[in-house]
């Protein structure tokens, strides 16, 4: 038999019982369609968080009070213990620095705003005129906060846009008083709409001066410090220049964490790519149970075509022969059913990207073409054993049950 008569023969072997080979197809398709879903679904979530940091701005160098333990970033970079901790005077000492370009101090409470009747639960954040350029952000209406001595509260807000529908409707926010827990503020500018982002959203948000939040929440420390350096490639030496700084302000105590955003990226990347394979070595588990479907519906397909193999064999076809037409029968099923769970993959990773539009859920392409490959291999590898059984029957045997 020629390469096309082996072809030919799996071709008619596999459309002569539809239900059976339907089955398989679903089968290896199921198995596909969830590597390529959960890959897609691990991947999108690398490449938010990703983005998310990315946005920050290459240049940025996050001071944390408290020190946390040599060994690189992780989850508890972002919780430490605070023998002593950050002030305004700090933040201000950290602009003497001369690869400082910018910082931007952070304090952080939750309080009542409220306009007109209208009343509810925001986020405020204490910072200074540097905030917008630190975070790459802009403005929709009006301005910033000014550009002053740290120290002065003066009773000025910007609110993000969001709130400024719920409050304003139509109105003009700018210039108008608000109340932000017991004390009033004057509205000087929207934030441009930005959504979700680092775990807050800014168009929820109220900033204020960062010594008008210290006064509202009764605190003279800061949540974090945001700085900028002047150049990429200056942060490392930028790092040693402020941590410097703090130790001669802390009495010589090392009592602060520094973090970068390439840190920061690096850590995140490594976990969530991880995890992305990880997830996707589960999802290729169903293929192995898919190839074992393959092999035992082959295995009964033996039985019911066994004067068919015994004709073959009697008109001469070898043992090799045998073997290669029940090889092409697994391959066949095994392309389509790979062929079908990428569809099926696809529509899931487009499904998810409806529901959650702020993830990027691409299935990656390394994802599709493993699938494909795990697939073919699976149907081949459990093909393996039906395949050499078939080339095995005696012909006089095989057409003696005829």
């Amino acid at each position: 038999m020629t390469a096309t008569d082996t072809l030919r023969f799996a071709w008619r072997a596999a459309t002569a019982y539809r239900l059976r080979t339907g089955l398989m197809v679903l089968a290896m398709a199921i198995g596909v369609a969830a590597v390529v879903i959960l890959t897609a679904l691990g991947d999108g979530a690398r490449r938010y968080v990703v983005g998310e940091f990315s946005a920050l701005g290459s240049n940025l160098i996050i001071v944390l009070p408290g020190r946390t333990g040599t060994g690189g970033v992780n989850a508890g970079s972002f919780v430490t213990s605070t023998p002593r901790d950050l002030t305004i005077e700090d933040a201000a000492a950290l602009l003497r620095a001369p690869l400082v370009s910018r910082i931007a101090p952070l304090s952080v409470g939750n309080s009542e705003i409220s306009y007109g009747g209208r009343l509810r639960e925001a986020m405020v954040v204490g910072t200074s005129s540097d905030f917008v350029a630190v975070r790459k952000m802009s403005i929709a209406q009006g301005r910033f906060l000014p550009a002053q001595d740290l120290r002065r509260a003066s009773a000025v807000a910007v609110i993000g846009a969001k709130l400024r529908v719920e409050l304003f409707g139509a109105e003009s926010a700018v210039g108008r008083m608000v109340r932000v827990g017991d004390r009033r503020f004057r509205i000087i500018g929207v934030l441009a709409a930005a959504g979700q982002g680092l775990g807050m959203n800014t168009d929820e948000q109220v900033f204020v001066p960062v010594a008008a939040a210290q006064a509202m929440f009764d605190t003279n420390s800061l949540f974090r410090i945001l700085v900028e350096a002047r150049n990429r490639d200056s942060i490392t030496t930028a790092k040693r220049q402020l941590l410097e700084i703090l130790k001669r302000r802390h009495d010589g105590e090392e009592d602060v964490t520094l973090i970068t955003q390439d840190a920061v990226l690096g850590t995140f990347d490594r976990i969530l790519g991880a995890l992305t394979l990880s997830v996707a070595g589960i999802a290729a588990i169903s293929l192995a149970v898919a190839g074992v479907l393959v092999m035992n519906v082959m295995l009964v397909a033996i039985a019911q075509r066994t004067d068919e193999i015994g004709l073959l064999k009697a008109l001469g076809a070898s043992g090799r022969t045998i073997r290669h037409a029940f090889l092409a029968e697994a391959a066949l099923l095994s392309l389509g059913g790979a062929a079908a769970g990428i569809l099926l993959g696809h529509a899931g990773a487009w499904a998810l990207r409806l529901l959650y539009p702020l993830l990027p859920a691409w299935p990656p392409d390394w994802a599709v073409l493993a699938g494909v490959g795990t697939a073919l291999v699976t149907g081949l590898l459990f093909g393996v054993l039906p395949a050499r059984r078939a080339a095995a029957l005696d012909p006089v045997h095989a057409l003696a049950k005829r």
